[in-house]
């Protein structure tokens, strides 16, 4: 929103909220307050880490402003409600719902010591607003205390999870975690969060559904102080991502996956390099083993590239189950060159298996529809130190000895190591 956008609206909240401010002192004084918590609630819904703090720090400043609970919640949620359409945040209603009901909770926790006894209608007024904001709120909403007990939870939790609202109540938090991801969220809220007593966890991660299926959730953890012999408690707001999550790894394979043959791209094929050499000691070593298909410009010249991709498509369903044996990756770095690489343990005898393995994959010929259709390859392989092998280095040294491949006749491969070089057909 822009500037006077904000200024606006934080009139148009102060004058909502004049009815419920006692003094006319005070009244001329709130409206610098309203303005500035505009502004933040507005940069709250727009930024990338969602903090749900911020509404219950704006609850705070207008319970010290001496703005009733009612109002307060009821008055501030109409007027406030125009942000969200006018956020482009796609999870802007959902953010705003959390921060409201933030509100709601850092005004009563101020509110309440300056109120303790003799107004407890009123505060009894701002706990039934509160909860109609919490049970319908479109998000999960929970408070749990400090141990990771559940105490309550709203209709967005239960339905995320696929249980009854009642059921959550007195659960612990980890009976709905990945058991992988326990001792994490043990670290970070109950280790970190809890003892520091303030601020607020961010927290993505698998969610047990009660059909026994995993999701993905993304919760904000807010510690809150309690007040006037209250317990501390933990606020959590949070949303199921898991379509979002899948759409993620959907992008991730894409970018790394050939879509032509499904097979790992070049990318990927680096990125492997990269965490071998990450991963091996100094007496490990690794093969790789680069493949051209011989004379494949002549099939797409004959039979035009529709079949010609076809023909790749086989060939490298072909090469992923002729090497399937192995422990090895197959990719396609593009045209017609396709790549195995071994991952230590590797040694001369089974680098040389993984390329037999690829040329009598391509023994029999390739039937498509009315015609058959019969291709070989050539293979440079290459065997080396995997702790200081470079990808660039090695690509090179096994395209080297494919050009070797390819001048002893082709349909043939050609190995280099350290020690010797060796060609077999």
């Amino acid at each position: 929103m822009r500037e006077t956008e904000w200024v606006v609206l934080a009139r148009t909240w102060w004058r909502a909220l004049t009815s419920a401010v006692p003094t006319p002192e005070d009244r001329i004084q709130i409206l610098p307050l309203l303005t500035d918590a505009v502004e933040q609630l507005a940069a709250a819904l727009s930024t990338e880490a969602f903090d749900v703090d911020v509404g219950t720090r704006v609850g705070a400043r207008l319970a010290h402003a001496r703005i009733a609970p009612g109002p307060a919640l009821s008055d501030s949620a109409r007027v406030l409600s125009e942000l969200a359409t006018r956020c482009p945040h796609p999870d802007a209603p959902g953010r705003l719902a959390a921060l409201l009901v933030a509100l709601g909770h850092g005004h009563s926790q101020a509110w309440l010591p300056r109120t303790a006894g003799a107004e407890q209608p009123m505060h009894q007024s701002t706990d039934d607003r509160f909860r109609v904001v919490f049970d319908n709120a479109a998000i999960a909403i929970a408070v749990g205390d400090t141990e990771g007990t559940l105490l309550e939870a709203n209709q967005g939790l239960a339905d995320m999870i696929g249980v009854p609202i009642e059921a959550l109540r007195g659960i612990s938090v980890y009976d709905f975690a990945h058991p992988e991801d326990r001792d994490e969220i043990r670290a970070l809220v109950y280790q970190q969060l809890v003892p520091a007593g303030r601020g607020t966890s961010r927290i993505e991660r698998r969610l047990l559904r009660a059909d026994g299926s995993y999701g993905w959730a993304s919760f904000a953890i807010t510690f809150v102080k309690g007040t006037a012999g209250q317990s501390d408690y933990l606020l959590a707001v949070g949303a199921d991502v898991t379509e979002q999550h899948q759409l993620r790894d959907e992008l991730h394979r894409q970018a790394r996956h050939d879509p032509l043959t499904g097979l790992p791209n070049r990318r990927h094929l680096l990125e492997q390099i990269d965490r071998i050499v990450a991963t091996s000691g100094p007496r490990d070593r690794a093969g790789l083993c680069y493949a051209d298909l011989d004379r494949f410009k002549q099939i797409n010249d004959r039979y035009g590239h529709g079949v010609g991709d076809q023909v790749l498509s086989a060939i490298g369903d072909r090469f992923r189950r002729g090497v399937q044996q192995h422990d090895c990756t197959i990719a396609r770095l593009g045209g017609d060159e396709f790549v195995a690489l071994i991952p230590p343990p590797a040694d001369d005898r089974l680098v040389g298996a993984v390329a037999r393995d690829m040329l009598d994959a391509l023994t029999a010929p390739i039937a498509l529809h009315d015609r058959r259709v019969r291709v070989t390859a050539s293979i440079g392989a290459v065997l080396t130190d995997a702790s200081t092998m470079a990808a660039s280095t090695l690509l090179d040294a096994a395209d080297e000895r494919l050009l070797r491949a390819k001048a002893n006749g082709a349909n043939c491969w050609v190995l280099r190591d350290v020690q010797h070089d060796s060609c077999g057909s």
